[in-house]
């Protein structure tokens, strides 16, 4: 048997934590990482939204031949996303309490 208005209190507690999830879903943009390769040579920055914010190149790479300049941009954008991907996780964890088995679009 449930405690009186104890269907109440779950019913807010799940609504503030929809609430709470589609704050933490927004705040994804602003979270920034970076990825790099080639010792620093590319570097991208990403967003916990798992989207590519910007690709830096040092003129010096471009001398390179065009296969070994695509392995290190391949390997930054891979970086940044993981990144991204630990950071979003993290955010989310935040706002579930680490609880398991949540389905939170986008993250997986």
């Amino acid at each position: 048997m449930m405690p009186k208005g104890g269907m109440g209190n779950l019913l807010k507690q799940a609504q503030k934590m929809q609430k709470d999830m589609e704050q933490a879903q927004n705040e994804l943009a602003a979270i920034e990482v970076e990825g790099s390769a080639g010792g620093g040579m590319v570097s991208v920055k990403a967003n916990a939204k798992l989207q590519v914010l910007s690709i830096k190149i040092e003129p010096d790479v471009l001398e390179d031949d065009v296969d070994m300049v695509e392995d290190l941009v391949l390997a930054a954008v891979n970086q940044a996303l993981t990144n991204a991907q630990d950071a979003a996780n993290s955010r989310m964890s935040q706002v579930t309490g680490g609880m398991a088995g949540l389905n939170i679009p986008g993250l997986g």
